[in-house]
């Protein structure tokens, strides 16, 4: 069998992120996965850093995609977000009708743990995928400032690798299940690492967060290299006055969040402290609190039942 063929055969992968398609972190993947020359390795995700943007997507104008050269690879860069990006890759269009068999977004920088999973557009990619039936893994890596090199980012890399192979195989063996998709987070201390452990999402939360009055900053040119590292970095930037009446504001760190708050010890965040590489199987839906639904019931029936004085219509609503 010539090695066309073989290449046809080859499992597709399709690797996004949210740090954007130079991020060494996604680099670093796709090095691995094309080295194992085992898959198809597709590439489609933001042209710039979509941070923190969670599962936004773009409806009301068009996005651009324009070719990337990432060797090994066939890799476009999309003006859109990481929802958008995992949607178009796995659309068929994009790619000459080839639809991925797994969708792998990162490794992030930064842990995406506890409630940050709800902001992460690195997992609101594996999302997009998942509600579409392609399987799909967010990876990220919990970055230290001050303590964590570039370098940490190919080990996370190479260590997600074997978690990668057992699911392809899996999905190709017809095993794998199929309600929910993964998210992985690598700790600070890679090369050390403990092993994998299946985790549950947690209530970790790293900062405790409020507004600061401020002027417009043009932000400064630099090197991805130095980018999302550390969120209470301050950079050079040009101040440019607001407009005549407008009131500009920013977010600001106002406090550290102890990790006390996740007292099991099968909680995402907590295990990844520990050293684990955790693996998190998540769900879309928000799950229903079960102890408020009583109470629920009983509130909305004492408001229909209110609703008496408006007319035959209204008292005759129910509440199941």
């Amino acid at each position: 069998m010539d090695s066309t063929a073989v290449a046809a055969q080859a499992p597709v992968l399709l690797v996004t992120n949210d740090d954007g398609i130079d991020a060494p972190g996604l680099r670093f993947l796709v090095d691995q996965l094309v080295a194992a020359r085992c898959y198809r390795v597709l590439v489609c995700a933001p042209d710039s850093d979509n941070s923190g943007v969670s599962h936004c997507i773009t409806l009301r104008h068009a996005v651009s995609c324009t070719r990337v050269d990432i060797s090994g690879a066939t890799a476009f860069g999309v003006s859109g977000t990481p929802a958008d990006c995992a949607s178009l890759g796995i659309s068929g269009m994009l790619f000459d009708g080839v639809v991925p068999d797994l969708v792998l977004s990162g490794i992030n920088i930064g842990n995406n743990c506890g409630y940050h999973i709800i902001y992460s557009g690195t997992v609101a990619a594996a999302r997009e995928a998942f509600l579409y039936g392609i399987p799909a893994i967010a990876m990220s890596y919990d970055w230290v400032a001050g303590q964590s090199r570039v370098n940490d980012l190919k080990v996370s890399a190479e260590v997600c690798v074997p978690l990668i192979n057992n699911i392809v195989t899996e999905i190709k063996n017809g095993t794998y299940p199929q309600g929910s998709f993964l998210n992985v987070d690598v700790p600070t201390n890679v090369a050390h690492h403990k092993g994998y452990k299946i985790t549950t999402q947690g209530k970790y939360m790293a900062a405790r967060i409020s507004w600061k009055q401020t002027v417009y900053k043009k932000p400064a040119v630099e090197s991805y290299q130095t980018a999302n590292t550390d969120v209470d970095g301050e950079k050079d930037s040009e101040l440019v006055t607001p407009a005549e009446n407008n009131l500009l504001f920013k977010r600001v760190i106002v406090g550290r969040n102890s990790d006390e708050v996740e007292g099991e010890q099968d909680m995402d965040h907590k295990s990844l402290v520990d050293g684990y590489i955790t693996v998190t199987p998540l769900s879309p839906l928000s799950r229903t609190d079960p102890d408020v639904i009583p109470y629920l019931k009983a509130s909305v029936s004492r408001l229909v039942g209110n609703f008496s004085s408006f007319g035959p219509s209204f008292s005759r609503s129910r509440v199941a």
